[in-house]
């Protein structure tokens, strides 16, 4: 199906055009003109796909994508550069280098919730890096797809860069052919499996998943700011975002002024009627909002709901907090809302009087892809950063760490592997080669004879003296 597609894409990747780095500059160039030349249109799919905002649409999907190409832009000269590295003293006067290479061949699978910027911000990385690559857009997404293609075909031949349309038996068709690296965001269990079908051909992938993210609220916080940026992060997105937080861990001596001060910026926010608000969007299918739903049914008398309304007609629920009360022993933490990550507008809430009540929670899932501190306190942000792994996070603030480009984002453990953003985006596309050049001059150390002679044994003291020496 796509055989004839792959040879051409190998065919430019050999003849070293893509690694110029006038080609890789002009690229990027044309995709950046592009975007800026059909940003309603990207907006305009993204309102039909989620019924987000153009604010917010823009401020998510497509500024993400441009500061992303600026970045890769200012930095290429710099990245390509062969890495100079120091040699040991057995290289004597010898060179050593590391040169990024790119892979070849790139597929890139991308979600639905953030369809433009999650598929286009790993296309900058790939294209810095001197890669061909194919695009498998979501197919939930399809008004955002379409412009995603429309905008590749105007920028590039399908021998640099084609979009593949449809569902899993696209992706599926795709591994039967000669793949060099695979970069997948989604969720876990289709990540796995993804890397299943990489590690026949033994291709090496980067997956970004996702997780059941904790945002943890001690006594020494600033309510105002942490109530403001919790509910912006957490329903931005109507709640489906990868690094949003999950659920909220609040000490019992906050929580009551805590959930106040949330509904106030609910109100603040989205109105009186979030189902009606323009400033909050819609559950992307009718399979995930249904989903969504099942979530809220569960005994009344388990937590005390704030919101739960929706909308069947618009697919839309709107912003809901669920006091479920103290963490300890509490029978809602076996609820099907608190089994895996959420990805809806609902947050369940519980309370703790002591840190490593969270921890013990957060330990009982798998790593998360984010996690939220809201702090005053030293030793708590000491602890928590230095007791639990998660992908990446914020202090006193939520998700925004993934929109600077100088720090990595990826996950860990079932939250994914591997990095990008900035230069990790560069590296996550390339294969560091390590080159030695080596000088005429040489210690003959290395070289047989090593028998018990006088020059045996004067080879044994020069080693002994290089390596084991403190």
């Amino acid at each position: 199906m796509f055989k004839e597609l792959i040879k051409k894409q190998q065919n430019l990747f050999y003849s070293n055009k893509t690694k110029s780095l006038k080609w890789r500059k002009e690229a990027l160039i044309k995709l950046r003109d592009s975007i800026l030349r059909h940003r309603d249109e990207i907006t305009d799919a993204l309102k039909k796909d989620l019924d987000k905002h153009p604010v917010e649409a823009f401020m998510s999907e497509v500024a993400q994508v441009l500061g992303e190409i600026k970045h890769a832009i200012s930095e290429l000269p710099h990245y390509t550069q062969p890495q100079k590295v120091k040699s040991p003293i057995t290289h004597f006067m010898g060179k050593s280098k590391i040169y990024y290479e790119p892979y070849g061949i790139v597929l890139i699978i991308s979600p639905w919730n953030y369809p433009f910027s999650l598929c286009l911000n790993p296309l900058v990385g790939a294209l810095a890096s001197g890669n061909c690559a194919i695009l498998k857009p979501s197919e939930f997404s399809s008004h955002t797809a379409n412009i995603i293609e429309k905008i590749i075909k105007e920028c590039f031949d399908e021998d640099y860069v084609f979009v593949a349309r449809g569902n899993h038996t696209v992706v599926d068709a795709l591994f039967e052919e000669h793949l060099d690296y695979v970069f997948f965001t989604g969720s876990v269990q289709v990540g796995k499996i993804i890397m299943q079908q990489a590690s026949k051909n033994l291709i090496p992938v980067t997956l970004e998943l996702g997780g059941k993210n904790p945002c943890i609220v001690d006594e020494s916080a600033d309510l105002e700011i942490s109530a403001k940026r919790i509910v912006w992060a957490k329903f931005f997105n109507s709640g489906q975002t990868c690094i949003a937080p999950d659920y909220l861990l609040v000490h019992e001596k906050v929580k009551d002024a805590l959930l106040i001060k949330m509904q106030t910026y609910l109100k603040e926010f989205f109105g009186n009627d979030p189902l009606k608000s323009e400033n909050f969007g819609k559950i992307i299918s009718q399979k995930h909002y249904a989903r969504a739903k099942e979530l809220l049914n569960f005994d009344s008398n388990l937590g005390k709901v704030y919101g739960g309304r929706f909308d069947d007609e618009k697919l839309k629920i709107e912003p809901t907090l669920i006091d479920f009360g103290i963490l300890s022993n509490n029978p809602a933490l076996q609820l099907e809302v608190m089994r895996d990550e959420i990805f809806a507008p609902i947050m369940p809430i519980f309370t703790f009087s002591d840190l490593q009540e969270c921890v013990t929670l957060i330990r009982s899932f798998q790593k998360p892809l984010a996690l939220y501190l809201y702090t005053q306190n030293q030793n708590n942000k000491d602890f928590i950063i230095n007791t639990l792994s998660y992908g990446g996070g914020c202090i006193n603030d939520c998700i925004i760490h993934i929109a600077n480009s100088n720090l990595p984002f990826g996950g860990v453990g079932y939250s994914g592997m591997g990095a990008y953003h900035g230069k990790y985006n560069f590296e996550t596309f390339s294969h560091k080669k390590a080159i030695y050049e080596s000088p005429k001059f040489e210690i003959p150390i290395r070289y047989a004879p090593y028998n018990g002679n006088i020059f045996g044994i004067a080879k044994q003291k020069i080693l002994d003296f290089i390596f084991t020496r403190k």
